[in-house]
């Protein structure tokens, strides 16, 4: 089968290459050229501006975008429906929010183009190990593009989730999971370092036997002890974590839905406060204990050791100190 695929990053490439491997033909453009050009080295076939890109598509065209969320897929899909005609498909394969598939699906159906969602997961592993796919929109155009979501998934890792947005929905959820996933494992694995134990074992040990049998393993455990392996401190990086806007909406869904979701939202806030230093919010809190309880405060330069005595403070001996007292 023929499609088109828009944005050769590391979600976009590793897709074409895969349909590439699977026997489809796969045209693409993209912004930088070069990536084209090292694209069509692979057996892509490549194209340098969007009218050659659509002269290269036969009809029923089918244009999938793997850009970023937001104004630059916005833009291009301005820029589609101005090329493709009725019974054309665009299929989004980004992190939309799936209130802008329902719009845009609405709009494009006003030039006879039909809009596709689809939620893709499995990062820079998904050339080798394949993607989870969600879909959603039309199930009749689902059925046209289903050749190749089945080469693009690994056995059994395809689904047609429902009417438009119900693709990206589910993705949503996916990663607002995924979040508390992470954020459960970071604590944990704090936890353990910051013990007396924590000198003994190594972190890499662990997460490898938790993937031996536990009810915690997971791939994102895998990960977790190739990184250890690779660093064990993690000494070479900052904890600044970013996200990319699907647990915020996870988030929102479940306050207008009137849901339940602490642990999610929580992982979520600690992401924001990954970003920031010297928080202005602890500040007031360490300010409001020394007005009504007289508790110390920790000026800046102060060892933190220090911090925390007066009336009803715990106090807790640094980790070195309380090695064999377990």
């Amino acid at each position: 089968m023929r499609l088109g695929i828009i944005g050769l990053g590391r979600m976009g490439s590793g897709m074409a290459r895969r349909l590439i491997l699977n026997g489809h033909e796969v045209v693409a453009f993209n912004r930088t050229h070069e990536k084209v050009m090292e694209f069509e080295n692979e057996g892509g076939i490549g194209s340098l501006t969007m009218e050659e890109f659509i002269g290269k598509l036969t009809k029923p065209r089918v244009v999938w975008l793997m850009l970023p969320a937001g104004d630059i897929t916005e833009e291009h899909i301005g820029k589609l429906k101005n090329f493709l005609s009725g019974g054309d498909i665009i299929v989004e394969g980004g992190n939309t929010y799936y209130k802008d598939d329902i719009r845009r699906a609405r709009e494009l159906a006003q030039f006879g183009i039909i809009y596709m969602d689809a939620g893709v997961s499995g990062g820079i592993w998904g050339l080798k190990n394949g993607y989870s796919m969600m879909v959603g929109g039309s199930f009749e155009a689902f059925q046209t593009i289903e050749p190749i979501v089945r080469s693009l998934a690994p056995a059994e890792g395809y689904l047609y989730c429902g009417p438009t947005g119900a693709g990206h929905f589910v993705k949503m959820l996916h990663n607002g999971i995924e979040y508390a996933l992470m954020e459960a494992y970071g604590e944990g694995f704090q936890i353990l370092k910051a013990s007396g134990y924590g000198n003994g074992i190594k972190l890499k040990d662990v997460a490898h036997i938790w993937n031996r049998g536990s009810v915690v393993r997971s791939w994102l455990l895998e990960l977790l002890e190739s990184a250890f392996d690779k660093d064990p401190e993690l000494s070479g990086i900052e904890g600044y974590v970013g996200d990319s806007g699907e647990a915020r909406w996870t988030v929102k869904e479940a306050v207008d839905e009137g849901v339940s979701a602490d642990v999610i939202a929580s992982s979520l806030f600690k992401r924001f406060n990954s970003r920031q230093k010297d928080v202005f919010a602890n500040r007031v809190l360490a300010v409001l204990r020394n007005e009504f309880g007289g508790h110390s405060l920790l000026k800046k330069g102060d060892d933190f050791t220090e911090a925390g005595s007066g009336a009803g403070a715990v106090r807790h001996s640094p980790p070195e100190e309380r090695k064999g007292k377990n």
